[in-house]
Parts: structure tokens; sequence; C-alpha cells
């Protein structure tokens, strides 16, 4: 085989430092709990449901528990529009009829 040409290497002289920071959560020994998600914190069912979205546990769904006027119900919801969430069964639940929320144990 023919030998290839030789390849052009810059001395490095000086140290550098453009690391970035990394942030990881593997090593933390953070729990997640619901208890930012309950009836003790004095938050609208507007603010639970954000809350609920922004959580670590939700991805694309999340098991949760609605109470209304009528009864408490366990639903599987997958997201929101302005004014019904949407569960993975493909119902609306009207916002102005949830009296409360919180995850699913």
């Amino acid at each position: 085989m023919n030998e290839l040409p030789r390849m052009y290497h810059n001395k490095i002289d000086k140290d550098l430092n453009n690391n970035e920071r990394v942030f990881s959560t593997l090593d933390s020994n953070n729990i997640y709990t619901n208890s930012f998600i309950n009836n003790r914190n004095n938050l609208t069912v507007e603010q639970k449901i954000v809350n609920i979205f922004n959580s670590p546990n939700y991805i694309y769904k999340i098991d949760v528990v609605i109470v209304t006027d009528n009864n408490k119900v366990i639903k599987r919801i997958i997201g929101k529009n302005k004014n019904n969430l949407i569960t993975m069964d493909n119902e609306y639940i009207p916002i102005n009829t949830i009296r409360d929320i919180y995850i699913n144990k």
C-alpha cells in the first residue's frame, strides 16, 4: 500500500478552559414528591394543571385524579387546550367543572 501524506498537527502550548458546565440528575439524591400538588397548597386548578404538565413525571401522559362536582375519577391526561383537558381516551374534560386535580400515586 502507498503511504499516505502526513497530517498537520498544530501544537497547543496553552491551557484550554472551554469546557461547558453540565448538569446531571443521575447522582443527585432529589426525590420528587407530589407535595406541591395537593389540597394544602392554596393553588388554583389552573396552577395545579400547569404544575402537573411541568412536573418531571409528565413526559407524554400522566395518571391523575380529577375531582369534579359529581365524582372523583382517575384519568390519563395527555394535553390541554384553552378550556379542556384531553385524556388518552380522547375525552374532553372542561376545566371549569374540575374542583381539584392531583397526580395519582
